[in-house]
């Protein structure tokens, strides 16, 4: 049923129904229908596509900076390594093939028979001095002995470094250095990684360290607490070392600091040049002659010079033998007699010290030497000594004639001294009979060095003739006090003192395992930091708007 008001609707005469009509039309609207929102969008796309091109940029330039830390600054790879030190010694010339592993980035060192092997050569280098163009001819043998435990694709890699001591000190500057370029030629040629500046002279303070150092090693007292660390104290032929960790101030000229691992060590290190056994034992026979002890007159020896330092007997006989004009045994018993007296020999050897103390002293005075000493407490060489604390390895001359005397490794000085006076006051030819096996000029040696020893440990550093914290040994366990092991260990694991090192290798080389960590880190946040962005980014849309008669831009959440 119809009403009776009701309106036709018109849509030419009725406004409201245009209006009913379009309103319904407005919500179907269409996105960028218009050449100006088409031109807005492409805005958005080309900002869309800078920005993902510089998180890109950003990403490459980050990944290419950590390659470079990665390749340059990483850990040495794990595998097996091998090294060469040659020891230029007094006496003689020794090479040293080490073979080694790198495991996690740090080297692992076997010692033993498997890991170390050496040859050595007589005489050493010191000998070259008239000729010193012929020097590096005695290294030849020696390189071959390293090629043949060297595998030859490892050649190449394997670095040989000569390091003269002691002999070669000894010697003037300019025949080092000829004697040291003669050997640099032919290291240069050898197959092996060489640099000139790896032939060189180390100073005694350097070797002392070295032997410091393996034997620490070796004890398993590297790294640790310094104060439970043992010293060390070397006889060798031309020189004495002397190196320990000191409680009291040292002087500069003898302080060393080691760095090993999170520990520091500040170290006492001398080396005293003409204290050597085999030195000092060559300036004997002028001591003694120039000390002007003569036989009793009206003996038929008289002219004869006394020498408590040879057995009793020694050289008699040699007129009667009808031995060589040239014969050691022949050219002493035409100056000397054989007195056999161990008090006597520890006096001269103890007058041999001190001589050797006077004569650097003349040196300083006459400016050879930068200073005469200075300091409260001067010993060997008027050199500053600090007082010796703690445990100490004696090694080299000192071990051989403990060795020879059948004392145990920790035997008292005054065991030492038992030894000397028994075998100084036998009779050479029982000596003979009962050492057949040694050399006749290696025998003649031994009475000297342990009064020498006892002189050198008791009446010049002070160790009580009781004391036991002394040990006589040329290894601990299967690893010998070498001081070039030492070297090794420090060229392969350690910073110390005159080394420098690039403040980025060193962050990178101390802190690698954090850094890739740290890389890794930054990288991950970086691109969540992007997909973050990306994820908060508005949305637009563009609408007509009716009322206002344009099109407008709103803002849509996602």
């Amino acid at each position: 049923m119809r009403r009776p008001n009701a309106r036709t609707s018109n849509p030419k005469t009725d406004p409201d129904s245009t209006m009913d009509s379009v309103s319904i039309k407005s919500v179907q609207f269409k996105q960028n229908p218009s050449t100006k929102s088409s031109s807005f969008s492409k805005s958005l796309k080309t900002q869309s596509k800078s920005t993902l091109l510089a998180i890109s940029s950003f990403s490459i330039a980050f990944s290419l900076a950590f390659y470079v830390l990665f390749v340059f600054f990483r850990s040495p790879e794990d595998g097996r390594r091998f090294g060469i030190i040659i020891d230029g010694g007094s006496t003689g010339t020794r090479i040293h093939v080490f073979e080694y592993a790198i495991q996690g980035g740090a080297p692992r060192f076997d010692f033993g028979p498997n890991g170390h092997s050496s040859k050595r050569v007589n005489p050493g280098l010191s000998s070259f001095e008239r000729d010193p163009d012929k020097a590096g001819g005695s290294l030849v043998e020696l390189l071959e002995y390293g090629k043949g435990r060297v595998p030859e694709e490892f050649w190449k890699e394997t670095e040989v470094r000569l390091m003269a001591t002691a002999g070669l000190r000894l010697l003037e500057l300019e025949v080092q250095e000829r004697i040291l370029e003669s050997c640099r030629r032919v290291l240069g040629s050898s197959g092996f990684k060489f640099r000139d500046d790896w032939a060189s002279v180390i100073t005694g303070s350097d070797e002392g360290l070295y032997a410091w150092v393996v034997a620490n090693y070796a004890l398993g007292t590297l790294g640790g607490d310094p104060y439970k660390t043992t010293g060390i104290i070397e006889l060798g032929g031309a020189s004495a070392q002397v190196t320990f960790v000191s409680n009291e101030p040292v002087p500069p000229e003898f302080s060393r600091t080691l760095k090993y691992g999170n520990a520091t060590y500040h170290l006492y290190s001398n080396s005293l040049l003409h204290f050597g056994q085999n030195v000092a034992f060559d300036s004997l026979k002028e001591l003694l002659i120039s000390s002007g002890v003569k036989l009793a007159a009206g003996t038929r020896k008289k002219e004869l010079t006394l020498d408590p330092c040879t057995p009793k007997g020694y050289a008699d006989n040699a007129s009667s033998l009808n031995l060589s004009p040239d014969s050691l045994a022949q050219k002493y018993s035409s100056t000397f007699h054989a007195a056999g007296n161990f008090s006597e020999c520890k006096t001269a050897a103890l007058r041999l010290l001190q001589r050797s103390k006077d004569m650097l002293i003349l040196l300083y005075n006459l400016q050879f030497y930068p200073v005469s000493c200075s300091h409260h407490h001067c010993t060997l060489g008027s050199t500053f000594m600090p007082k010796l604390r703690g445990r100490f390895l004696a090694t080299e001359n000192f071990f051989y004639t403990s060795q020879f005397l059948g004392l145990n490794q920790k035997a008292a000085l005054s065991d030492m001294m038992v030894g000397g006076e028994q075998f100084c006051e036998e009779d050479w030819s029982n000596i003979r009979r009962k050492r057949s096996s040694h050399q006749e000029e290696d025998l003649l040696h031994y009475c000297f060095s342990s009064a020498y020893i006892v002189a050198f440990l008791h009446d010049s550093l002070g160790i009580p003739l009781d004391d036991r914290r002394i040990g006589y040994t040329n290894q601990v366990d299967n690893t010998p006090l070498d001081w070039a092991l030492g070297a090794l260990i420090l060229q392969t694991t350690a910073v110390t003192d005159g080394e420098n090192r690039g403040w980025i290798a060193s962050i990178v080389k101390d802190n690698f395992p954090n850094l890739v960590l740290l890389l890794g880190a930054a990288t991950l946040l970086t691109f969540a930091g992007w997909y973050v962005l990306q994820w908060n980014k508005p949305y637009f849309k563009t609408i007509y708007d009716l009322e206002k008669g344009r099109y407008i831009v709103t803002r849509v959440s996602r």
